[in-house]
């Protein structure tokens, strides 16, 4: 099919009804069936099964249960320190570099507005005024488990609604405005970098978004933008170490990290293509 239908296609596709209809299809226990269906998918995408705490397709009762599959352990060791940012997915690099008057890059020809990617949040947006970001693709074979670049508190998160485009490469270089306009769930952090947030973005297919401190916060979905706050200090604070997992996607999607001005640099070799290890180091403290 040529490019410019399968983009067409988004627009006129019935992308949420499609896309949780396919979630609870993945929530089913179908025996024989799921473990087929498992089999197909690791041998179209090319998943690396060696790398899975269980390896055995038979072992996951639900389609979901093998696309969160856990890694084996110690196999994602955190290379960082309290200099560093490490990675917080197996992905690859779509677009990273410096957020120039509130607008994020896209792809070529595309940027998108820094306070419509956090809901609307102009006093959050701002304290990313030229700051930095980077957009990391989970592809359908990657691990789907999402973890923290450094130490960090949770602020505050936010379920954004949205659309379901795919956010493919493809998809990234033609619809505009993708990632403020799908779904998302915004993280805002407290970090010795200074503030930081954690997107993760909702995309066709993607059946839940979920946190390791809220459980599933879509779905369901909603029509209006829905904040929670927490507190930041004393025993109910919800603190991360670097490396901790921090929530997850019941199929593949995109993870974009927004750092303040002057806080960090990236590494020589992050861009655009770059494969990403959930553990390696990416960037430094300013000096």
């Amino acid at each position: 099919m040529r490019d410019d239908l399968k983009v067409g296609l988004q627009y006129i596709a019935p992308k949420h009804a499609l896309t949780r209809m396919m979630g609870k299809l993945a929530s089913l226990k179908g025996g024989w069936l799921t473990t087929a269906v498992i089999k197909w998918f690791i041998k179209q995408y090319q998943v690396d099964m060696s790398e899975a705490k269980v390896s055995d397709p038979a072992y996951y009762r639900t389609f979901n249960d093998f696309f969160v599959r856990e890694l084996k352990p110690a196999l994602r060791p955190i290379d960082g320190d309290a200099e560093t940012l490490v990675y917080p997915a197996d992905a690859c690099v779509s677009q990273a570099g410096l957020i120039e008057q509130g607008r994020i890059i896209q792809a070529k020809g595309h940027s998108f507005d820094v306070t419509e990617l956090v809901g609307g949040d102009h006093a959050l947006a701002d304290q990313f005024k030229e700051g930095h970001f980077a957009t990391l693709y989970l592809s359908p074979r990657d691990y789907h488990r999402v973890h923290m670049p450094c130490d960090a508190v949770l602020r505050e998160m936010v379920y954004i609604p949205g659309d379901l485009f795919s956010v493919n490469p493809l998809t990234a270089e033609n619809v505009p405005n993708l990632f403020a306009r799908n779904e998302r769930v915004v993280c805002v952090f407290e970090t010795e970098f200074g503030p930081m947030v954690q997107v993760l973005v909702g995309a066709t297919i993607v059946g839940s978004i979920a946190t390791t401190w809220a459980g599933t916060v879509t779905p369901p979905t909603g029509g209006s933008i829905r904040r929670w706050e927490y507190p930041t200090e004393g025993e109910q604070a919800i603190r991360f170490a670097q490396g901790d997992e921090m929530g997850l996607f019941k199929l593949g999607s995109t993870v974009i990290n927004l750092f303040p001005a002057g806080a960090i640099r990236f590494h020589d070799d992050v861009a655009p293509g770059t494969p990403t290890q959930m553990g390696q180091p990416y960037a430094h403290r300013q000096a």
